[in-house]
Formats: structure tokens, C-alpha cells, sequence
């Protein structure tokens, strides 16, 4: 039975580029991304029911029964990456999954509000901070609450690339990492694909 990473920070602070670094180099993961569960949730609910996924009941525990599941059936490490900053549903989901007797290991990473923006500037494609307002509006909210020791593991990340956040990672939940053997360009090019393949629409 394989075990989690749960990959915890703001929006914007590079959970998905991390994750998929991490699966990229660690054969055998995946990456089960909760945030499809609440997309699913949205495009079936009516207008009017579309707030905050996370606020639903079935959110929380469709996430859970959806990690269950690719643990018990998946033998190499699951990785999950997303901003989760509310203790309670912290605690129905990863607290849940360690009461099961899963081995998860959370992650939160962290960097100065600037950092964040800085990145947050790059994804705009072109638009900025415009079309990221709504990261913007949620960042300092999400770096107080990340900061308690509840979201423990914390990574700076500030002065950490993708590649090392991922070996920072990986070496606390004691795991082997492929070498990193792309060239700085190539680097950038994947970070640039990573990023178009997860552009939001919904």
C-alpha cells in the first residue's frame, strides 16, 4: 500500500508544478488531483449551488473516498496536490485517512506574499494579476492559517526551484527521486506545459 502526499499552500504556490515534478521523478506515482472533485460537483449543481466547493459535505467526503480508494488500489505514492486551510476539513480528510491507517505525509509550502504574486504574474498569460484575483484575494488568508502547526511539514520556497522543493519533499517522507537531469531550459519548458495543461476554466 502505497502512501500520500498531500501538497498543501496558497494559490499560486506551486503545488501542481511540485506534484507533477515529484511523479515525474518517483516511478510509480500519481497525481489525484481533489480539486476535479469539486469541478465534477459544479458542472452538475445548479447555478445557484456553485459556491466554494470545499463548504460541501460531499466535497469533503467524496475527496476522501477518492484517496481511499487510489491507495488501497494504486501500490506507489499518490500525490494530491491543493490549498486546504480550514482545519475542520482538514481534519475530515487527511485526519480521516490517518485514522484509517494511512500513512500521509502533508506538505505545506510557503513564500514571502511578493513570491507568491511574482508567480501568480506569470500564470496570468498576459493578463496579470487580473486574472488572478481571485488567488489574490485568498493569499493572505491562506499563508495565517497555513503558518499554524496543524499544516506542518512547511517549505519555504522562496529561494527553492521546482526540482529542489520536490527533493526537499521527498527526502522528509523518505522517498528516492530519479536524478534531475533537465537543462535550465528545458526546465522552464516543462514548468510553461505543466502550467497550460492546468489552466482553469471552470
Amino acid at each position: 500500500m502505497g502512501a500520500l502526499l498531500w501538497i498543501n499552500g496558497p494559490f499560486g504556490g506551486g503545488k501542481t508544478q511540485t506534484a507533477y515534478e515529484l511523479r515525474r521523478r518517483l516511478p510509480g506515482s500519481v497525481v489525484c488531483d481533489p480539486e476535479h472533485v469539486g469541478f465534477g460537483l459544479h458542472r452538475t449543481l445548479p447555478p445557484a449551488l456553485r459556491g466554494d466547493f470545499q463548504d460541501l459535505p460531499a466535497w469533503r467526503q467524496g475527496v476522501h473516498d477518492m484517496l481511499a480508494l487510489a491507495l488501497s488500489g494504486h501500490p506507489g505514492t499518490v500525490i494530491a496536490p491543493m490549498t486546504l486551510v480550514d482545519p475542520g476539513y482538514f481534519a475530515e480528510i487527511v485526519g480521516r485517512l490517518r485514522e484509517d491507517g494511512r500513512t500521509v505525509h502533508h506538505f505545506a509550502l510557503l513564500a514571502e506574499r511578493e513570491t507568491v504574486l511574482g508567480r501568480l504574474r506569470e500564470r496570468g498569460l498576459g493578463r496579470g494579476l487580473k486574472r488572478e484575483s481571485f488567488a489574490v484575494a485568498k493569499l493572505d488568508h491562506c499563508l495565517e492559517r497555513l503558518e499554524a502547526p496543524e499544516f506542518a511539514e512547511h517549505i519555504r520556497t522562496d529561494r527553492l526551484t521546482v526540482p529542489q522543493a520536490a527533493d526537499r519533499i521527498a527526502a522528509s517522507a523518505g522517498l528516492t527521486l530519479l536524478p534531475d537531469t533537465d537543462s535550465a531550459l528545458r526546465h522552464r519548458v516543462r514548468r510553461a506545459w505543466t502550467g497550460i495543461r492546468h489552466i482553469r476554466f471552470d
